[in-house]
């Protein structure tokens, strides 16, 4: 346990950003899912209406510095390509 002040706030803070953090990427990595249950399903409406919502969580994360860029463009690449072979 730190003795300094600003260090004992670090800690606070970090412990609060953890949280924020591990939350946004549990929220993206269940939307992610919802559309591999639903290309899985062959629903192609349900598939695009959780892609729009994976696509909107994936910018997010990257924009808080949570992913890289290219880890978003992959996932989205991933899942559109796989959206697309539903006949």
């Amino acid at each position: 346990m730190p003795n300094i002040k600003s260090q004992k706030k670090r800690v606070i803070t970090n412990d609060k950003r953890h949280l924020a953090n591990a939350s946004q990427k549990t929220r993206l990595k269940s939307a992610i899912k919802a559309v591999k249950t639903a290309v899985e399903a062959n629903d192609k409406d349900a598939a695009q209406t959780a892609y729009s919502v994976a696509s909107k969580h994936l910018d997010k994360a990257v924009s808080s510095n949570i992913y890289h860029k290219n880890y978003a463009a992959r996932q989205k690449s991933r899942l559109a390509k796989a959206i697309n072979t539903i006949a």
